[in-house]
């Protein structure tokens, strides 16, 4: 995957009502084709008196699987619809499939649209997004002495602890971006003067929380 991406922070259903119309988004991270559709046909038998059952998914780092359905609505209305807000909101590897049960008022080709963009805004709202952040674990082995110093340092740096081991020294286990590495240790090696020593670990998956704030911070830059 690239070193950060966004996607949903949790699968789940959103319901919204347009002039007595049921809209039932649900949406899921996905891995591969395969699973999407086993979701997709999943959500159809879970609803087997809805009218439609429109879906579209993206996936891959760049993106370069893109798929859409309409599922009976007018050609353009649905799935199109649902694919826009997924690329503009740039969740990568997400399936959104959108349940209609009629409800006996036609929308209309831009009710439709408005409609099943909205089903899947609404629902990207209500499940959260996240940033997955690709980040290098980093072991620092320290004295006792040096503990407090350092751990006052990681707090008002932001960096969380995750595992604190005690023997003859204190070996912090923290997580930095490649772009963090370089500048973190200059600082350490300051603040203990190069009185420690550091080992690189694997690299894992963090999921960090993304507001509209920090959309806009990004957009910006």
């Amino acid at each position: 995957m690239k070193n950060e991406s966004l996607t949903i922070k949790s699968n789940g259903t959103h319901e919204i009502e347009i002039k007595k119309s049921r809209f039932l988004c649900t949406m899921a991270r996905i891995d591969n084709e395969n699973q999407a559709k086993k979701i997709i046909d999943q959500v159809t038998k879970d609803n087997p008196k809805a009218n439609h059952n429109c879906y579209a998914y993206m996936l891959g780092d760049d993106d370069h699987i893109q798929r859409e359905s309409d599922n009976g609505e007018p050609s353009g209305t649905a799935g199109v619809p649902i694919l826009e807000v997924l690329k503009m909101n740039e969740l990568h590897n997400v399936l959104a499939v959108v349940t209609r049960y009629f409800g006996g008022i036609k929308l209309g080709a831009g009710g439709l649209i408005r409609a099943y963009s909205n089903a899947t805004s609404t629902t990207i709202d209500s499940l959260g997004i996240v940033k997955l952040v690709s980040k290098q674990e980093l072991n620092l082995l320290i004295d006792y002495n040096q503990f407090d110093r350092l751990k006052y340092f990681l707090e008002n740096a932001a960096i969380p602890v995750e595992e604190t081991n005690y023997t003859d020294k204190i070996e912090l286990v923290i997580a930095v971006s490649d772009s963090e590495f370089n500048p973190l240790i200059t600082q350490i090696t300051n603040l203990l003067s190069d009185q420690f020593t550091y080992k690189k670990g694997q690299y894992k998956i963090f999921e960090v929380p993304y507001s509209r704030e920090d959309r806009q911070k990004d957009e910006r830059k």
